[in-house]
């Protein structure tokens, strides 16, 4: 018995050789620009695009200069290759590792390497030694989302069978309608059925941003306007999303005022290193009883 449960020689050493997964990262979009549109991109935006550059020499072979970075592809692919040369990389097809920083880089290597038309359908797990966005790309270029109506992106100037035009306009219909708001960074008015909500993702960190919110929360400060509501938060890559329910008969552009007023309202909040109160505390508590986790 002790001679057939013995390990073949070498496989421990074979084992310690193996790499390391990747470790958990609370906040893999930290230090890239515009933090907060990256985390919108890949939690609450339905469809949209932003373009991305290469750091000097850190391009795979073959690749182009740019990279286009979507919230989703076709069938959740986590990258593809276009007849024409262009790389999209979809950033809501899930993680394959704790870095999703990583994950993403991993997607835009292996859509770089593949043939011209081709999909990456899956994502092996990112290791220690995998590249970051942080060591991928350049950090002094400017990430800037650019919002669709639906996926015609998709598809460019391509033409579709009726398969792929029915499957087009079933991904179409279910784009919940989205406007980015300009008084504040990564603020969105969206509408779900007959309600219409404003998510925004906050640039501090979650306990920060919860603390700001309490502090207003406790002192009746935390409507948006008049009567937009405050609901709640969703917690995602190490940001706070919280979520305001505002007036359905109301345009998107009617709630720039009151997002500019509370900017300034959350960014003093989120300033103040005094302790929070017990009334504060006491609102915190709710606020972290309501907040949901995204991926």
């Amino acid at each position: 018995m002790g001679k057939a449960s013995r390990r073949p020689r070498g496989e421990r050493a074979d084992r310690s050789a193996r790499p390391l997964p990747a470790p958990f990262v609370a906040r893999p979009f930290e230090g890239l620009p515009n933090e907060t549109d990256w985390v919108a991109m890949r939690e609450i935006v339905p469809a949209a695009t932003a373009t991305v550059r290469f750091a000097e020499g850190k391009a795979p072979e073959g690749a182009p200069d740019e990279v286009t970075i979507a919230t989703v592809l076709p069938l959740a692919w986590p990258g593809l290759h276009r007849e024409g040369g262009e790389v999209l990389v979809g950033i809501q097809s899930g993680n394959a590792s704790g870095d999703t920083s990583r994950d993403i880089a991993q997607a835009i290597a292996l859509a770089s390497a593949a043939a011209p038309g081709s999909p990456v359908e899956t994502l092996p797990v990112a290791t220690v030694d995998s590249p970051r966005l942080q060591d991928l790309l350049d950090v002094d270029a400017s990430f800037e989302m650019q919002l669709h109506e639906g996926f015609d992106f998709w598809v460019a100037d391509a033409d579709l069978d009726a398969d792929g035009k029915e499957s087009l306009q079933r991904a179409n219909e279910s784009v919940i309608p989205t406007v980015k708001l300009q008084a504040a960074p990564s603020a969105f008015w969206c509408r779900i059925g007959d309600r219409t909500y404003v998510r925004w993702v906050l640039p501090f960190d979650e306990d920060s941003a919860t603390d700001a919110l309490a502090r207003l929360h406790a002192a009746g400060e935390s409507h948006l306007g008049e009567d937009g509501r405050l609901l709640g938060c969703f917690r995602s890559s190490g940001l706070l999303i919280p979520v305001w329910e505002v007036d359905p008969d109301a345009e998107a552009s009617e709630f720039e005022d009151a997002v500019a007023a509370m900017k300034a309202k959350i960014d003093a909040a989120a300033a103040s290193d005094e302790t929070l109160t017990a009334a504060e505390r006491g609102a915190k508590a709710g606020l972290t009883n309501r907040q949901v986790t995204l991926r």
